[in-house]
């Protein structure tokens, strides 16, 4: 944990690695857990003395590909500057909405695990795939019937 604000006054610098055994809520993304993760969290400062997050995170996560369903290795490597404001700020609708720029309310209690676990829940895709693979096959015995033979079948009696 660490006081956000009084971090990036401090310019202070924080990195490590994280066992993905250990991030509980990552692993419904993968098809594996083990491994580890590399990240450092640094402070920053935007134009107008703006205090920021920089946060680099890498990692080489097994995910489960979407069309053949086998494991696959999805190589991590993010790069990330998080605008730190304060709760009482009253952002206008147009700044909620600048794409260009990531919000983080400046916290006393900032739990980095956590916000690393974010990130990587936030960068992975949503359907990975590779880029080349045969989906599984359904059904390829010869007592296999497909499922629609049945409607088949009262389609032709009601003709």
């Amino acid at each position: 944990m660490i006081d956000s604000l009084s971090f990036v006054r401090d310019e202070g610098s924080l990195q490590g690695e994280l066992p993905v055994s250990g991030l509980a809520r990552l692993h419904d993304w993968l098809s594996a857990t083990d491994g580890a993760v590399r990240y450092r969290v640094d402070a920053a400062r935007g134009p107008q003395g703006e205090p920021q997050l920089r946060i680099e995170i890498d990692a080489l996560l097994q995910v489960r590909c979407q069309r053949c369903l086998e494991s696959m290795r999805y190589p991590l490597e993010l790069r990330n500057l998080l605008e730190l404001v304060s709760r009482e700020v009253d952002l206008s609708q147009e700044e909620v909405e600048d794409d260009s720029k990531d919000l983080l309310p400046a916290q006393r209690e900032l739990d980095v695990v956590a916000l690393i676990e974010d990130e990587i829940i936030l960068a992975l895709p949503l359907a990975p795939r590779h880029e080349s693979c045969t989906p599984p096959a359904l059904g390829q015995g010869a007592n296999s019937v497909s499922p629609f033979a049945a409607l088949t079948a009262l389609k032709g009696r009601s003709s």
